[in-house]
This record gives C-alpha cells, sequence and structure tokens, in this order.
C-alpha cells in the first residue's frame, strides 16, 4: 500500500464530502497520510469559520491519523525549493513549499486540487502529484 500525503485542500474535499470522484477514486488503496502545515491550515480554517462539532470532529480525525513533522531534512529541502523557485523566476508560496518538501524528503505522492501551486515542484524537483 503506498503512502500518499494529502494536500489541505483534498482533506477539505473529504470532509465536504464534495471531492471530486476521479481523485477520490486515485486515492482508494493507499495509506492517507498529512503534513504539519495542514494540521495547522486544517486548525485556523475551524477557527476562523467557527464551524459545528460535527465537521470538527471530522477534521480531528485527520489532525489525529499519521503526519508528516518537519525537522532538519524538510526544513532544508525547503529552503533549497524557495530558493530555486525564486531563481526561476516563480517564487512558491510558503506552506505549499513545506507540503512539497515533506513529500520529497519522504518520498511520498501528493494528492492536491491546486495542481498549478505544485506542478514548478513536479517538474523541476521530481514531486509526485496526483490529482482529478
Amino acid at each position: 500500500m503506498a503512502v500518499v500525503v494529502l494536500d489541505t485542500d483534498v482533506i477539505s474535499g473529504l470532509v465536504k464530502k464534495n471531492l471530486p470522484a476521479e481523485l477520490d477514486s486515485k486515492l482508494v488503496g493507499h495509506q492517507l497520510i498529512t503534513t504539519f502545515v495542514s494540521v495547522g491550515e486544517l486548525e485556523r480554517w475551524a477557527v476562523q469559520r467557527d464551524i459545528g462539532a460535527r465537521r470538527r470532529a471530522e477534521i480531528e480525525q485527520w489532525i489525529a491519523g499519521p503526519i508528516i513533522t518537519g525537522g532538519r531534512d524538510v526544513s532544508r529541502k525547503w529552503g533549497e525549493l524557495m530558493a530555486y523557485a525564486e531563481k526561476r523566476g516563480r517564487p512558491r508560496p510558503v506552506n505549499d513549499s513545506w507540503i512539497a518538501a515533506s513529500c520529497l524528503v519522504h518520498d511520498v505522492a501528493l494528492a492536491t486540487l491546486n495542481v498549478g501551486h505544485f506542478g514548478d515542484f513536479a517538474r523541476h524537483e521530481g514531486l509526485q502529484i496526483i490529482a482529478s
């Protein structure tokens, strides 16, 4: 069973039950995990939107599941990704860069709905993307 990191937008789609069927079917049979970045983004989203108890419980399931944390290797990879992207004239969003660095260091694919945010990392750094 391959490990796949879920971008925050994919987790949101799973919680809201509106993930595109094509992407949902591609995730079947994989171990689904998240990153420390998505935990923070989900917490922010929950607090900002004053979500209800049911949706909060669904988010808590993802936060309680397997998580890729930061660390020296991920931090170094993030610095490299940011520098290379800037040198190419394509600076990337900070949080997306952390997620990409986490996936690259741990050699796992990323499921995302925001291919445009990560396509540069796929082309230049070898990030594996699963999308609809």
